[in-house]
């Protein structure tokens, strides 16, 4: 069955950020839905791209596993307690019913990924309602990012991650690669459902506050003669309110009428699949090949950093389901080593491994894996594959593929952590300004109830995506286009048409051609 993969610009929702593995002050209160969005936003605010598969009519009933609705396949292994057994559990159930446009966006979002989802917890035999976790965690936003340093769909902190497979280098981040980093919650999941003895209260528990937190209280009860089940432990206050929002969101799903709740209509198919390449691999090549657009490949694969797989793998690319077929197609007729694009740069006198990198932006560990390198000597007139950044395209269609995919990652890349030490006559106001973020967000990422408390000297956290960071110069690749010279680049970004030679090497006679790539430093 033919799908089409269609392009929807939403606003990009501030989304939910429980940190994995890590709580906050213990308390015994369950808390209640608050006033605002209960989720910690995420921290940046430009626009979200995301690529939803064209709604279809329901396929025959032999293409589907019983449910036409995926959505309706997930609820029928609902497994977890019932929700109507506590009133701070109904209350979050009104409280997403009361934001149907909210919840409209997060579904969205899940579109792509929910039928992959739901085959993993069947193959798993895992609960329907474990595919509701990444709506709590992060509103299925894989760019979201919490002030505890969690970071994707999943909210894996760097230590967890890399305990379940989720590599983060230069390349790449597993934790933003929704398909890598859901077969890693479920593993995770189902390790903790294990430990706690088959109790899922407290193993989502001990997704949210980290799983020997819970077992220590659970120890605690034991010894005390108090129950050991979740809502008689003492456990920090996000988890105490964690647990029942998820309940909250299995009794939406169970009741929709009761909530006026209206079940998302999303054909139980397979729309997305995944192709390994078995090797390092340009995406903008791929995309061509598959022809996938570029934004399209970005938001599949949005765990990727640069514009290429990581030389160590993962060497998988998520693609539509007519796109992979295309490219598998396409790599039975190509030669493997044209998979990939390098600039060159040959060492001259006074270079250094470190001197290069630092010239080229790249970590000397890139360098030396690029160029399979066992340390740092190298010698004048070797030549050094760079991963590709000064490399002029003669290709006009790769060229804008390869700025957009840079626009878009440098975009929505997962934010950075900043310490800001406050100084004499500065106030919430002004730091939010300079950082680009809001007061809002300043106050509840230092848990800054009254902004006159702050005084000069105090150190706090700011958390900031690269398109939030202050203004200080940089870099940037411009793509010539039609008409343009020289002169016009230079007007255009306010430099002088000689630093744009010296910058790219270009002779005073070298005329330059549509699709060229040019440097431009601000």
């Amino acid at each position: 069955m033919s799908l089409r993969f269609i392009l929807a610009l939403l606003v990009f929702t501030l989304a939910g950020c429980a940190t994995t593995g890590q709580g906050t002050a213990e308390t015994t209160q369950i808390p209640s839905p608050p006033a605002p969005d209960p989720v910690p936003s995420s921290t940046a605010t430009v626009d979200e791209h995301l690529f939803i598969p064209e709604i279809l009519p329901a396929p025959a009933v032999s293409e589907v596993h019983v449910h036409p609705n995926v959505w309706g396949r997930l609820l029928h292994s609902f497994a977890l307690e019932e929700c109507s057994d506590h009133d701070v559990s109904l209350k979050w159930a009104q409280w997403y019913a009361d934001r149907p446009e909210y919840m409209a966006r997060i579904f969205k979002r899940a579109q792509p990924w929910i039928f992959f989802i739901a085959e993993e917890l069947e193959r798993r035999q895992l609960p329907g309602e474990l595919a509701l976790l990444p709506i709590v965690e992060s509103a299925y936003d894989p760019f979201a990012y919490s002030s505890g340093r969690a970071l994707g769909a999943w909210q894996f902190i760097s230590s967890t991650g890399k305990n379940y497979g989720l590599s983060q280098n230069w390349w790449y981040d597993g934790r933003r690669d929704v398909w890598a980093s859901t077969h890693a919650a479920l593993d995770y999941l189902k390790y903790m459902n294990d430990m706690f003895e088959g109790d899922w209260l407290l193993a989502l528990a001990g997704y949210n506050s980290g799983e020997n937190r819970v077992m220590r209280q659970v120890k605690k009860n034991t010894k005390a003669g108090k129950p050991t089940d979740f809502w008689n432990l003492k456990l920090p206050r996000e988890t105490r309110g964690y647990v029942p929002k998820l309940l909250g969101l299995t009794c939406l799903f169970k009741n929709p009428e009761q909530y006026n709740f209206e079940i998302p209509a999303t054909p139980n198919q397979q729309v997305i699949t995944s192709v390994d390449l078995g090797r390092q691999t340009d995406l903008v090549l791929v995309s061509q090949m598959a022809n996938v657009p570029i934004d399209v490949m970005f938001t599949l694969n949005p765990g990727y950093n640069r514009w290429a797989t990581s030389p160590r793998g993962p060497y998988r690319v998520v693609l539509p389901v007519e796109g992979a077929e295309l490219l598998r197609a396409s790599l039975d007729s190509i030669d493997p080593s044209a998979l990939m694009k390098w600039d060159q740069v040959v060492v001259e006198s006074g270079d250094s491994l470190s001197r290069i990198a630092a010239r080229h932006h790249v970590p000397v560990d890139v360098l030396r894996s690029s160029n399979h390198l066992e340390g740092d000597l190298i010698r004048v007139g070797q030549k050094l594959r760079l991963p590709r950044d000064e490399q002029l395209l003669v290709d006009p269609l790769y060229a804008q593929a390869a700025l957009e995919l840079q626009t878009l990652q440098s975009g929505l890349i997962a934010a950075q952590r900043v310490s800001h030490r406050v100084r004499p006559g500065e106030s919430l106001s002004v730091i939010a300004q300079r950082y680009h973020v809001s007061v809002k967000d300043l106050q509840r990422w230092n848990n800054i109830s009254d902004p006159r408390s702050l005084r000069a000297g105090k150190t706090i956290t700011i958390f900031h995506s690269p398109a939030q960071a202050p203004a200080t110069g940089g870099t940037v690749r411009y793509v010539v286009q039609r008409g343009d010279s020289l002169w016009t680049i230079a007007r255009k970004h306010k430099v002088k048409v000689n630093d744009i030679r010296n910058w790219n090497g270009l002779g005073n006679s070298t005329v330059i051609q549509p699709g060229q790539s040019i440097k431009i430093i601000q």
